[in-house]
C-alpha cells in the first residue's frame, strides 16, 4: 500500500478495487489530480465526484450528518453505499462546482481500508470507466483503458459490474437516487 499512497501523495491517479465497481481515485486535496480525473473521464465539473473515508468519524469532518442520517449510515456502513450529504468547508471547492453537497462512501473492502490507513486522507472515488463506457470489471480491459491515464492499478481480479447504491440524506427523508449493489 505504500506505493499506492506515494502515487496519491505525488498527485497521481490510482485504480483500486471497492466493494462495488473498480474506482479511479486521487488525493481529495490535490486540485491538479482532481482536474486530471475530470479530463480523463470526460466529465464536466457539475458531475458529482464522491470520495471514500475510512469510517463514519471521517465523514463528519467533510459533511453535516444529522442524527437520522447517522443512524441510517451506521446501519449500512461499511458497505456499497454512497451518501449525498451537505458539505462542510473542509471539502475542496473544485468538488463543489455550483452545489453544496458531496458524495461520501465507506467501502467494505480490505484494500480500500488499507489504502486509506496508509494514505491518511480521503481519496476521490469515481468508477474506473470513461464517460461513454459501461462499467468495467475485467482487469485486462481496465488496464488497457487506463494504461496511459492512471499511474497505478491495484488489480485484485475481476470486479463487480454493479455500482454503489446512492442515497441522498440532505433532506429530512432519505431519497434513493440510484439502486446499486447495496440493498436496503
Amino acid at each position: 500500500m505504500k506505493m499506492a499512497a506515494d502515487v496519491l501523495r505525488g498527485g497521481g491517479l490510482l485504480i483500486y478495487p471497492t466493494d462495488s465497481v473498480y474506482g479511479l481515485g486521487c488525493d481529495l486535496f490535490n486540485k491538479n489530480a482532481v482536474e486530471k480525473i475530470y479530463q480523463n473521464k470526460g466529465n464536466d465539473k457539475r458531475k458529482l465526484l464522491s470520495f471514500i473515508c475510512p469510517d463514519l468519524q471521517g465523514i463528519s469532518e467533510y459533511a453535516y450528518v444529522s442524527n437520522s442520517a447517522y443512524r441510517i449510515m451506521r446501519h449500512l456502513l461499511p458497505g456499497p453505499f454512497t451518501f449525498i450529504l451537505n458539505a462542510t468547508r473542509q471539502v475542496p471547492r473544485i468538488l463543489l462546482e455550483k452545489r453544496k453537497t458531496v458524495g461520501i462512501r465507506v467501502p467494505d473492502n480490505t484494500v480500500c481500508q488499507a489504502l486509506l490507513a496508509e494514505f491518511g486522507r480521503p481519496v476521490i472515488s469515481t468508477s474506473a470507466c470513461l464517460h461513454d463506457q459501461d462499467f468495467l470489471s475485467d482487469p485486462d480491459e481496465i488496464e488497457t483503458t487506463f494504461a496511459h491515464l492512471a499511474d497505478l492499478f491495484l488489480d485484485t481480479g475481476p470486479g463487480s459490474l454493479e455500482p454503489s447504491t446512492i442515497i441522498d440524506l440532505t433532506q429530512e427523508e432519505p431519497v434513493l437516487v440510484r439502486q446499486g449493489r447495496g440493498r436496503l
